[in-house]
């Protein structure tokens, strides 16, 4: 046993947050209300936009000189998680206050091969959620769930969204990169993606809390040829509110990227967008959960594995 895996594991709650630096800010203004966030502190060249859920704040924007991805955030356990990882963490900062909508402590540190900022909060101050959308009643050919005279009637508008999901990136090692995230942290593949010669290429990993149901996936990573963010992931309400969404940001004029489809792994109903920077986010819906019962699947590496149904997989998209 290594040195580094008789420290103990730093345990992570939920994802909560990505930050993003714009080039042009009025642009990522834009657009981020199109796709659905709603402003919760304003502060010039600093944006901090919530879903309607519970997290104080699920994206922030800031005004720089070049677009970058800045990091995802996510939550600790304990105040001792948040001092084990700005004590053992590559590049750790202190800990520091948080002067982000929320507050709490924070720690930062950087990804032990490709060097890109990760962040670690604890004692944010929740808010309350903002909306309480109704689960619909369908009728299906052999049982009818709606009552007689009752519609299904909507607006358009944005896809609301309620909560940050997920997020991935392209690294340039990822023995190392899976070595660290599932060593440090209570990260657990869901699945593993191979290449036919059987080298590990691609992990979709959950949070290990035991028979609490989690998420699929909240941190997935694949190998290639130089560091990048591929997309964050954004959960809404239903496919109607997705179908909406996506109806919105077409007829607003901004670039498709995938869909609307359904995924394999984590069988989501995926809808990827570009923003005016060039980043991918996507709206989805209907991902599956699992648990410590959950097996850890294996399977090759194709475009077949990735979706089920909707548009052809681009040729781009795992660049």
């Amino acid at each position: 046993m290594t040195a580094e895996q008789q420290i103990p594991k730093i345990k992570l709650v939920r994802i909560a947050h990505v930050h993003y630096t714009h080039a042009d800010l009025d642009k990522a203004r834009e657009f981020l209300a199109d796709f659905g966030f709603t402003v919760t502190e304003d502060r010039g060249d600093t944006v901090y936009y919530k879903g309607y859920g519970t997290e104080p704040y699920v994206y922030c924007a800031t005004k720089g000189p070049e677009n970058e991805f800045g990091g995802a955030g996510f939550v600790v356990e304990s105040m001792a998680d948040l001092e084990l990882a700005s004590k053992t963490l590559p590049k750790a900062t202190p800990i520091m206050d948080s002067d982000a909508p929320g507050g709490g402590k924070r720690v930062t540190f950087r990804d032990p091969v490709d060097d890109f900022p990760f962040h670690l909060v604890y004692g944010q101050t929740p808010i309350e959620k903002s909306a309480h959308l109704p689960e619909l009643d369908y009728n299906f050919p052999e049982n009818k769930y709606r009552p007689v005279n009752k519609t299904q009637r909507f607006k358009k508008a944005p896809a609301a969204v309620h909560k940050l999901g997920h997020v991935g990136c392209c690294v340039t090692d990822f023995a190392k990169a899976f070595e660290f995230y599932t060593t440090r942290f209570n990260l657990k593949p869901s699945d593993i993606i191979h290449e036919p010669n059987g080298k590990d290429v691609s992990t979709f990993l959950h949070l290990d809390r035991g028979m609490e149901q989690v998420d699929h996936h909240t941190w997935f990573f694949f190998e290639g040829p130089k560091y990048h963010v591929h997309h964050s992931s954004f959960e809404v309400h239903d496919f109607d509110i997705q179908s909406l969404g996506h109806q919105w940001l077409r007829d607003k004029g901004y670039d498709l990227v995938w869909g609307v489809g359904r995924h394999v792994l984590g069988s989501q109903i995926f809808d990827y967008w570009y923003d005016r920077s060039g980043f991918i986010l996507e709206h989805y819906v209907d991902g599956d959960l699992v648990d410590e019962t959950t097996p850890i699947s294996r399977s090759e590496a194709g475009p077949d594995s990735l979706h089920i149904w909707g548009p052809p997989l681009p040729p781009t998209f795992l660049q």
